[in-house]
């Protein structure tokens, strides 16, 4: 049984982390934090170019949840707490591959995909349309307006 609750917190705590990161996009990224932020929004074609963004700030920052569970985990015997910090792991592993891989090739890697691959990069690019902090849409990583989904099915 214990096998089972350890699951069912690592997928819930992956879960919930694309609603966190949803918010923390929209309400800190394009908030207070769009100092860090704004240079993933950049179109300087001129500006240099290096691997890192003021923006990979905020990977540190959502580790720190993840660390202190794992920290806590193991200090205080808490399993649970390991599943949470895993689930928080691997959706910063997908957020990872996703957005920096997929999206932004900062690592070159080119994928076909399916309809939902396709609505995917649709909704991010939707994003970036906007180059300030207001007026923006698409927060998510993985959740996004069924449109963009129904606009790829269309295509296939």
């Amino acid at each position: 049984m214990k096998i089972i609750w350890f699951i069912l917190v690592l997928l819930g705590s992956y879960g919930i982390m694309e609603f966190v990161a949803w918010f923390a996009h929209k309400h800190i990224m394009h908030g207070f934090g769009w100092f860090l932020h704004a240079d993933h929004h950049a179109r300087n074609p001129s500006a240099p170019k290096g691997f890192f963004e003021k923006n990979d700030a905020f990977f540190v920052i959502f580790a720190l949840p993840a660390m202190a569970a794992f920290i806590a985990g193991a200090f205080l015997a808490r399993p649970l707490l390991l599943a949470a910090g895993t689930g928080i792991t691997l959706y910063g592993l997908t957020y990872f591959l996703i957005h920096d891989v997929l999206f932004h090739q900062r690592i070159p890697w080119r994928m076909k995909g399916n309809a939902y691959v396709r609505a995917l990069r649709r909704a991010h690019g939707q994003h970036h349309v906007h180059s300030d902090r207001h007026d923006g849409e698409c927060f998510g990583l993985l959740v996004f307006p069924l449109r963009y989904l129904r606009m790829e099915t269309k295509r296939s």
